[in-house]
């Protein structure tokens, strides 16, 4: 373990308020439209690279990153906005996942988990971290973790598989599942190509995930996924079968789409749907409650950009019935100044969204 990765950095509050400053006058948040009675606003910056987001019991937001750094966001008055920025792990290999659990911190590399025990009391010198496991592949290719706790008490994340199309064995093109100290490893669901995202239902408990389907195959083939996996053993068609009903031209001879779970939900093709949360706040009108929130990072291979936004997928008795844009205002045009990666509903019931490219987390709330 390197040791810039224990030495916790603690922002200048002058510095960290001048930025906060600066990137209100750089961002354009007037340009991100929303329902009538939402509102947006930071809630802190910078946040280099911000990407998947945890938040623990003393209501601080973890955020994980590319760029080697984890990032702890305080808000010890409890107010709209983040009072301190604390780097908490430096030197970390594209520590993407953060997850919190019996006041301790896990934190995903493309291959290791670590443990900071006591996170919120040590945030400027965290303990030494223990190592959860090194058995997650090194791959860098959808080599980015996703971790979460479910509602059993295990820690699951994605593998995803290091191509855009290929037959690849366990554990790749799987979610995966641990119980916490590492222990107990075993595939939960299969044929996924890269899920950056996903939540538990809070009425049924059953897992829904997004996926982001393959390249190569036009502007508007494959879509990405909204997925519910119930029980564990699944099968959602990754390498065969796309969207349900598509066969890969490739490898789709192997396998019929009638052999897999189609997704509950077929998204925007190219949109790269990433975080996703059921709302399980209070503020927003009861509309939204129970509903889920999807952070689309946007394009990088389709003649005209899409995604660069926050979507709303409605369930009514537990399946989608539409699916449609609630933030937008990130993509202007064909160009884009900001990248959604993760939602995270706070315990006043506003949502939290990261972007990792304009180093922001925004906070968007209801009056």
């Amino acid at each position: 373990m390197r040791k810039t990765v224990l030495r916790a950095v603690v922002l200048a509050a002058g510095l960290a308020a001048a930025g906060r400053a600066s990137a209100q006058r750089r961002l354009p948040l007037d340009k991100i439209k929303l329902p009538p009675g939402f509102h947006v606003d930071l809630y802190a910056t910078p946040v280099p690279e911000a990407r998947s987001m945890a938040l623990s019991p003393s209501g601080t937001v973890f955020v994980g990153t590319k760029d080697g750094n984890v990032y702890a966001l305080t808000n010890r008055s409890g107010g709209p906005k983040a009072d301190g920025i604390v780097i908490v792990a430096r030197g970390l290999h594209a520590p993407n996942g953060v997850a919190v659990r019996d006041r301790a911190l896990y934190v995903a590399e493309v291959g290791r988990i670590w443990r900071f025990d006591d996170i919120d009391k040590t945030l400027e010198a965290p303990r030494r971290p223990a190592l959860v496991t090194k058995q997650l592949p090194p791959d860098e290719w959808h080599g980015l973790r996703v971790i979460r706790f479910g509602p059993d008490g295990l820690l699951y994340f994605g593998i995803g598989v290091p191509c855009n199309v290929c037959e690849k064995r366990d554990p790749y093109g799987t979610i995966m599942r641990m119980r916490p100290d590492g222990s107990g490893l075993e595939v939960f669901a299969r044929g996924i190509r890269n899920s950056v995202g996903f939540d538990w239902n809070p009425r049924t408990k059953e897992l829904w995930f997004t996926d982001n389907g393959r390249d190569d195959l036009g502007d508007d083939v494959p879509p990405d996924e909204l997925n519910r996996a119930p029980r564990a053993g699944m099968n959602f068609g990754f390498p065969y079968c796309h969207g349900g009903t598509i066969a890969d031209p490739e490898l789709g001879k192997k396998h019929p789409c009638s052999q897999f779970t189609a997704p509950e939900q077929k998204l925007g093709a190219h949109v790269a749907s990433l975080g996703m949360r059921f709302y399980t706040g209070s503020m927003f009108p009861s509309e939204y409650r129970g509903q889920i929130f999807i952070a689309e990072h946007g394009s990088w291979n389709r003649s005209r950009k899409v995604g660069y936004r926050v979507t709303l997928v409605t369930l009514k008795n537990g399946r989608p019935v539409s699916y449609a844009p609630f933030a937008q205002g990130w993509l202007q045009g064909e160009r884009n100044w900001g990248r959604p990666v993760d939602v995270l509903v706070m315990p006043d019931g506003a949502m939290l969204v990261s972007d990792d490219l304009a180093g922001a987390i925004y906070r968007i709330s209801y009056k």
